[in-house]
């Protein structure tokens, strides 16, 4: 017969097989637990009957942490970037679902969730994987919660591990002296040029339409990347943040280049006639439609081989102009914007290192250390200091 026990905390009885059961009331339905002890039947009631003052719903208790996802990630999918939604999803089917997916949702511990961060990484999984699980997890709860389906979000008592930033690389000099070198000849030459001038990333620079480009002022308007995403194919998404949609300055040798490298596509659209696909892009692919990121990527890496460079990566590129930038004196409220930074706070927690040095009086002018790329940004400061005032472009 089953024992009432006190303070509401529900009931526990043994069943014939041996084991022991615990059972509580949640909104007039009875929900109950096998356990292998008494003990652990206890534990679980005292824990169900806190929750259930705490606002704990009947349908928690049904739900299993693996259906509570699928929901959750069709609720947020339009408030996420087509990238962010894509990872999420392969975090939840890959990693978390095969460990913590039958577990219901009410019954869903800090402990388990522990568990699953040891597991992954005893397994061999990357710091930087187990924190996209941690904070997927987290912020699911955290809406399970705010819905009343649960009292307390398990995930945050939990340790997560700690993940090293990749350390920055910047090319020196001879470095970028010798890429842009290189790339002269290419078809990267403007591209490449353009990114270590500006600090935009690379799915900016793709997303490039020469209706974004103000010829009179000049700058670049930043408005759309283009990115691949895991069963949409390329697409055209808005930038990182919010901050990331913004005006670039440029200087007059870089719309020169732009300017040329526009005649040269003109020349390719007559020559292919209607093979030709217009989209109006920057830097398209060889019949103008969107560039596949990954395709650059090859070509930059075979690049660097050719230069006898290090391993960068193209964000790298990026880095360096950021560093570029410090180091020819312009203001951090300007790097902040030229880097689509939401604050110069970050632009600090990112690049600040770089800072200490620029102090010294012998820190030569960008100008000497790098030609054409140093003009660009001198163009761009003089620009600035004079308060230039641009339109925001439409369209």
């Amino acid at each position: 017969m089953a024992k009432k026990r006190a303070n509401d905390e529900g009931a526990i009885f043994k069943r014939p097989n041996g084991k022991w059961q615990a059972q509580i009331t949640l909104e007039g339905k009875r929900i109950s637990k096998t356990f292998s002890s008494k003990k652990e039947c206890r534990l679980w009631n005292r824990d169900m009957t806190m929750q259930k003052e705490r606002g704990l719903s009947f349908i928690a208790t049904k739900t299993s942490f693996q259906d509570y996802l699928i929901q959750w990630l069709e609720d947020i999918k339009q408030s996420l970037r087509p990238t962010t939604w894509s990872q999420y999803q392969g975090v939840v089917n890959n990693h978390i679902v095969p460990i913590l997916g039958k577990i219901k949702l009410a019954s869903l511990s800090s402990r388990n969730i522990q568990n699953l961060y040891t597991i992954s990484l005893n397994e061999g999984k990357g710091e930087r994987t187990v924190v996209v699980m941690h904070a997927v997890i987290h912020r699911s709860l955290k809406m399970a919660k705010r819905q009343g389906l649960i009292s307390i979000n398990p995930a945050s008592s939990v340790q997560k591990p700690k993940y090293e930033s990749r350390i920055i690389l910047v090319l020196d000099e001879s470095q970028i002296h010798q890429l842009l070198s290189y790339a002269k000849t290419r078809e990267l030459d403007v591209l490449i040029r353009l990114a270590v001038t500006t600090g935009m990333r690379l799915g900016e620079v793709l997303g490039l339409k020469w209706k974004d480009v103000d010829w009179p002022t000049p700058c670049i308007q930043v408005r759309r990347q283009l990115q691949r995403v895991k069963g949409m194919g390329l697409i055209f998404s808005k930038p990182k943040t919010d901050s990331g949609i913004r005006t670039i300055l440029i200087g007059d040798r870089m719309l020169s280049l732009l300017g040329g490298h526009l005649d040269n596509q003109d020349l390719l659209r007559r020559k292919l006639g209607p093979r030709w696909r217009d989209n109006d892009l920057i830097f398209p692919s060889g019949v103008g439609t969107p560039k596949e990121p990954r395709n650059l990527i090859r070509e930059f890496k075979a690049l660097l081989v050719q230069a006898n460079l290090p391993n960068f990566r193209f964000h790298d590129l990026r880095h360096t102009a950021a560093s570029l930038m410090l180091m020819s004196n312009m203001p951090l409220i300007r790097i902040t914007r030229q880097l689509g930074h939401a604050k110069p706070s970050t632009t600090l927690d990112i690049y600040g290192h770089l800072i200490p040095g620029l102090e010294s009086d012998s820190v030569e002018k960008i100008d000497y250390i790098v030609e054409p790329v140093a003009a660009e940004l001198q163009q761009i400061i003089k620009k600035d200091s004079e308060k230039l005032k641009y339109p925001r472009l439409k369209g």
